[in-house]
């Protein structure tokens, strides 16, 4: 997928799209579905030149529709074309099913086209080496196991068959909204087409892998806002002039002797990214250690609430970080409390989202200026309930989570993964797609997280707003992995965000 990407739209989004522009009088029904149809054929055609076999899948719906329109497409332009229909029967009896689909399915009869049944015999005898397999079964609405329609399907398509498999829309066996599997099998394609914007699938859970190459075709459609995808930074990165304390200063706070490894990351991480000063505060014991592992970085005692509490008595700190490597003792509950009571901006991470989930007194104290940064075990400790519905038939999406969490906790909240989600307590919400857009295996590596929470504290204390440094930050810290590349560890990652600012400049 290249160029600009458009908003992400979900299935309800989609549906009403159309039907708005269909009820306006602007297109119709079988119009979309030719500019579908001619939409996959000139994908196929790009990303299969040499093929001219081809066996379409149709189901009984529009996605079957589409489905016809492909195959007589492709069959006008010379191709060898077999269409395997659920409706084959009714078809051949001359039972033409009334709506765009069924008309679709007349005007490939009427070009003397024939229709096979959906078996594992018929797609196969339409199979040869270089074919294109085309799913055209069940679109963007599919919310039950297809395990009937897919059974014949994967029975015929052998390993030694060398197919190009494309899935129009989606493939079936996806779930459009939550990118999760609807059966243990789905249709693995090498290039879905999708139409007007992606969906949800398309970028979340396991969507990308079973999507494969993506490709987006326009349907003539008014754009509608949806959910962005982050596709660079959100706020000016730049520096004009100005001294160290014009571009804040960001408070670390890190955990007792041997413990440090994960606050000096985070707070490295601030400092490249711009904070003017950085303070690392640790036990007066730990204070030997750190300083033997920082220069530019600075250092403070913090042993307790009322030191914490002294050092934020001077105005010029202007973001905070509690978690990497801070514990989950007395000390780091109590100074959890006294950042929360201050509102500063901050950045809550790891432990501090682990005592928060235990303590109904802190969550209570959470604020808007609040950034919170979940994996995936410490969302499920935050919100259980929720985090279980997502593991459930039907359950929110992590769109859809990730929104009702940051709505419910008064904060902007950052759920990690490949797919990353950025969340505000106004309901605005972006995605970062790395698996899709940016692929950066190598982040899966310790210590990443801390980096990603020291980037956010720095944009935090340059100023920034909570919902732009989030979303920035995971950019960030996607590209400066891309920019290292293999063989990356935490500690390489603050180095390589030079690297990327210079490439951001120079655009």
């Amino acid at each position: 997928m290249t160029g600009q990407i458009p908003d992400i739209v979900t299935t309800a989004q989609m549906r009403a799209l159309e039907q708005r522009a269909i009820a306006a009088g602007e297109v119709s029904g079988l119009t979309l579905m030719e500019r579908a149809g001619e939409g996959v054929v000139n994908a196929i055609i790009a990303h299969a030149p040499e093929a001219k076999r081809a066996v379409v899948l149709c189901g009984k719906g529009n996605n079957g529709g589409d489905g016809f329109v492909i195959a007589r497409l492709l069959a006008a332009r010379g191709w060898q074309v077999r269409v395997c229909a659920l409706t084959a029967e009714t078809l051949s009896a001359g039972q033409i099913p009334v709506g765009d689909a069924g008309e679709n399915a007349r005007r490939w009869l009427a070009a003397g086209q024939g229709v096979y049944p959906l078996t594992t015999a018929a797609i196969r005898d339409g199979l040869s080496e270089g074919a294109v397999l085309i799913d055209a079964l069940l679109g963007i609405g599919q919310t039950r196991s297809p395990e009937p329609l897919l059974a014949p399907v994967h029975a015929a398509c052998t390993d030694d068959a060398r197919l190009t498999r494309v899935a129009v829309d989606l493939p079936t066996g996806l779930c459009s909204d939550s990118g999760r599997w609807l059966y243990d099998t789905p249709f693995r394609a090498d290039l879905t087409v999708t139409f007007h914007a992606p969906k949800p699938c398309h970028m979340l859970a396991e969507g990308p892998e079973i999507c494969g190459a993506l490709y987006i075709a326009p349907l003539g459609l008014p754009s509608e806002p949806g959910i962005p995808l982050i596709t660079a930074p959100l706020c000016d990165l730049g520096k004009s002039g100005g001294h160290k304390f014009s571009h804040g200063h960001a408070l670390v706070l890190s955990g007792g002797t041997g413990r440090g490894g994960a606050a000096r990351l985070a707070a490295r991480a601030a400092l490249r990214i711009g904070a003017g000063l950085v303070t690392l505060g640790c036990p007066r014991a730990a204070i030997p250690e750190n300083a033997a592992r920082l220069d530019a970085v600075m250092l403070t005692p913090v042993d307790t609430a009322e030191d914490l509490a002294a050092s934020l008595s001077d105005p010029r700190i202007s973001a905070l970080l509690l978690g990497p490597g801070l514990g989950l003792d007395a000390r780091a509950h109590a100074l959890v409390d006294v950042a929360l009571r201050d509102t500063r901006p901050c950045v809550l991470d790891a432990d501090a989202l682990t005592l928060i989930a235990g303590d109904a007194a802190l969550r209570a104290h959470l604020h808007p200026g609040c950034i919170l940064t979940p994996h995936g075990g410490e969302f499920a400790r935050l919100f259980p309930d929720l985090s279980a519905r997502m593991r459930g038939s039907g359950g929110p999406s992590r769109i859809d989570a990730a929104t009702e969490a940051a709505q419910e906790l008064g904060v902007t909240l950052l759920m990690k993964g490949p797919d990353t989600m950025i969340a505000g307590p106004n309901g605005r919400c972006a995605l970062h797609a790395a698996l899709r857009e940016r692929a950066v295996p190598w982040l899966a590596t310790a210590g990443a997280g801390d980096v990603l929470a020291g980037l956010i504290a720095g944009l935090l204390a340059r100023g920034m707003p909570g919902f732009e440094a989030a979303a920035s930050a995971a950019y960030l810290h996607a590209s400066a992995a891309q920019v290292f590349g293999p063989g990356l560890i935490a500690e390489d990652l603050p180095e390589a965000i030079p690297q990327v600012l210079r490439g951001l400049i120079a655009q």
